[in-house]
This record gives C-alpha cells, sequence and structure tokens, in this order.
C-alpha cells in the first residue's frame, strides 16, 4: 500500500536530517559552476565582464539553494526524488558550461537549463505533494514565480548584449524579491515564514557544504597556478598566502559559525525566518568573496613583485573583505548581535586601500591575510575564555 506521504522527509525531533549521498553528487555539478565563474572572471576582469560575472553567481546560488530547501522537504532517498536530482544535474551540467558564453553565444543554453531547474523542480514538488494542502499552497505560489521569471531568463537568452543584461536583470530581480515578499501571488495570497517547516541543521549542513566546494575550488586555482612555474621565494610566499587565507576563512566560518547556528535554528520559534535571511540570501556573499580572493591569489602568484594594479587591489581586499561582511551579516542573522571581531576585520582590510597602490602585490595579500588570521586568532581566544 503506497505511503500518504512518501516523498516527503520523515522529521525526528532530536536529530536533524542528514545530507544524502545522492545531495553531495549533485553538488559535484556546482564545483565545476564555481570554477568557471571564476574563470570568467580571470579572463573579463572589467566592471562589465565583473558585472556579468555576478549575475552568473546569483542565478548559481539561487538555482542551488533553492533545490537545497527542495530537498530539506522531500527525501532524496526515494527513487523518484532521486530521479529527478539526476535530471537536475544534467541540466546544471549544462548551465555550468554554458557560463563563459552567456553574454555571448550560449545564452540561450545557460537561460534554458536555469529554466528547467527552476520550473522542472517546482513542477516536480508541486505534483509530488498535492494531497497536502499547505505544501500545495506555498509550491503553487513558489511556481508561479519561478516561471515568470523563466520567461524574462529564456527572453534574455533569445536578446542580445544591453537588452540580455536587462532582461536577466529583471529575472534576478523576480527570483530574489520572491522569497521576501512571501512568493505572494494573486489568488492564492502569501506564504508565512512559520508555513515553512525547514529542518535547520540539514540546511545549515547544505550550506557548509557549498562554502567548502568554494574553498575547494580556491585551492584548485592555486595549485593550478603554480604547476610549471619556476618555485622562486616569491612564488613560494605567495603560494603559502594564498593556502594560509583559505585556511583563515574556513576557520572562522566553520570554528565558531556553522554548527552554532544550526543550533540556533533548530530551537528558534519561527526557524524558517531565519533560514531565509541566514541562508537563502546571505550565504551568497562569502561565496562571492572566496571566488573573488581565489580570483586575486593567481594574479599574486603570477605578479607577486612590482606595482599592484587596481583589479588585483581590488580582488586581494575585496574578497576577503566580502567573505567577513557575509559571515558578519550571517552571525548578524542567527544570533542578532553584531560581532565585533569580523567590524574589526573590515576595519583593518579598510586601512589596506590607501596603500595598496604602493606595495606590491605579494605584500598587499600577506596583510590581507593577516587580516583574516586576527580575526579568527581573536575569535578562537574569545571562544576558549566563553567555555564552549
Amino acid at each position: 500500500m503506497t505511503k500518504a506521504r512518501p516523498l516527503l522527509r520523515e522529521r525526528h525531533k532530536h536529530e536533524h536530517a542528514r545530507v544524502t549521498y545522492v545531495e553531495l553528487f549533485f553538488d559535484l555539478v556546482f564545483v565545476f559552476a564555481v570554477t568557471q565563474l571564476s574563470h570568467a572572471v580571470l579572463h573579463h576582469p572589467t566592471p562589465l565582464g565583473v558585472l556579468h560575472a555576478a549575475m552568473l553567481l546569483a542565478a548559481v546560488w539561487w538555482a542551488w539553494v533553492c533545490t537545497s530547501w527542495i530537498t530539506n522537504w522531500l527525501d532524496p532517498e526515494q527513487v523518484p526524488v532521486r530521479l529527478m536530482m539526476f535530471l537536475l544535474m544534467a541540466a546544471g551540467l549544462v548551465l555550468s558550461a554554458a557560463i563563459p558564453n552567456a553574454f555571448e553565444g550560449g545564452g540561450l543554453a545557460f537561460a534554458g537549463a536555469y529554466a528547467f531547474i527552476q520550473v522542472g523542480r517546482s513542477l516536480f514538488f508541486l505534483i509530488s505533494t498535492w494531497r497536502e494542502a499547505a505544501h500545495r499552497a506555498n509550491v503553487g505560489r513558489i511556481t508561479a514565480w519561478v516561471t515568470l521569471s523563466a520567461a524574462f531568463w529564456i527572453a534574455g537568452g533569445l536578446l542580445h548584449d544591453e537588452a540580455r543584461l536587462i532582461a536577466w536583470a529583471i529575472a534576478i530581480g523576480i527570483d530574489y524579491l520572491s522569497a521576501l515578499v512571501g512568493f505572494w501571488t494573486p489568488g492564492l495570497g502569501r506564504s508565512a515564514t512559520s508555513d515553512w517547516v525547514v529542518e535547520g541543521g540539514h540546511l545549515a549542513e547544505r550550506t557548509a557544504l557549498f562554502t567548502i566546494i568554494a574553498l575547494g575550488e580556491s585551492i584548485i586555482v592555486t595549485g593550478a597556478t603554480v604547476v610549471g612555474m619556476p618555485w622562486t621565494l616569491e612564488t613560494v610566499a605567495a603560494f603559502a598566502t594564498s593556502l594560509v587565507g583559505s585556511i583563515a576563512m574556513w576557520w572562522i566560518y566553520f570554528s565558531f559559525t556553522a554548527e552554532a547556528a544550526s543550533e540556533a535554528i533548530a530551537e528558534s520559534e519561527d526557524p524558517g525566518a531565519i533560514a531565509r535571511l541566514a541562508y537563502t540570501y546571505s550565504h551568497l556573499i562569502p561565496i562571492a568573496g572566496i571566488i573573488v580572493a581565489a580570483v586575486g591569489d593567481e594574479w599574486v602568484i603570477h605578479h607577486a613583485l612590482g606595482h599592484t594594479d587596481l583589479k588585483t587591489a581590488a580582488a586581494v581586499i575585496g574578497g576577503p573583505a566580502l567573505f567577513l561582511l557575509g559571515v558578519l551579516v550571517f552571525k548578524l542573522a542567527v544570533f542578532k548581535r553584531w560581532p565585533l571581531t569580523r567590524l574589526v576585520g573590515l576595519g583593518l582590510l579598510a586601512a589596506l586601500v590607501p596603500i595598496a597602490g604602493h606595495v606590491s602585490p605579494l605584500v598587499l595579500s600577506m596583510l590581507s591575510t593577516l587580516a583574516l588570521v586576527v580575526v579568527g586568532a581573536w575569535e578562537t581566544v574569545l571562544v576558549s575564555r566563553s567555555g564552549r
């Protein structure tokens, strides 16, 4: 006999839903996507190129995080859900492969893959939970919004140059506005965050794993950059500085934020509201910071000594700054307090701006990494004193 709720996760009061192997398998596509995004910035380090990369990152993140929300509700161990994930992986691979030419000849491929992921996933969820009134109403609203967004994505894929940029900007605006307004839809009303029954531990682990993907990609970029280069003193120093920077970002995120945030959401009276801001929105900022920092690391390794140009300074300072800003907003969203350590870290990075053009890329990279190390060390001391 068919179960009443065959595709929904079973929720247990004292344990969070684990991340399944198929979810980890699904994430491999986004390793490729993050790599493509960093290469896009490397090959087009102009204001327009950075804008293009930022828009594509916003789309990649939204496709991934919305899927994570769906698998927070649906059980990936069920065969139909697994098959859906595999189809989304195929579309995600097309989306990732189209990133380098998304604003040229590959626009329709990128837009089509994105629209398929968003609309297809929502329709699957709607059909799978049709008998569940609460889910049916929520997913009906979501499906209406992603369909509207998909129309602008496809239209942009058919257009060119500025017209494509405008159409996709509207599409991104629709995507990111949707959750903020509770997916308000004529005739269906809006969803309240209290209606979004979310398993905080699972969502926390999912976003932590995406952060690992971004950090791993930064290490890959660093390793690939030094391949074939002579191991001079400046190359070794730049390589070591890049690695320490990645470790510092990992330390800040995983030692003092991830697990505590998971517990805070689990104990919250409205976990949906916290998860919406802390995971759906704010996590995009540190991911962007990690990608930008990786780009800066490659430029520093190639040109460790000499003059620091504007693009290198922007990446070397801006990457860590975006990361610290993101984890600051994340912590503020979850714990409702301003983390002094991260504010100080941002202040230290801001202090590097006036001297950026007067020191070598290597020295600037060392100083920006030092700012991250200071934040990590300070928070380690605070945690040890509090007994946590």
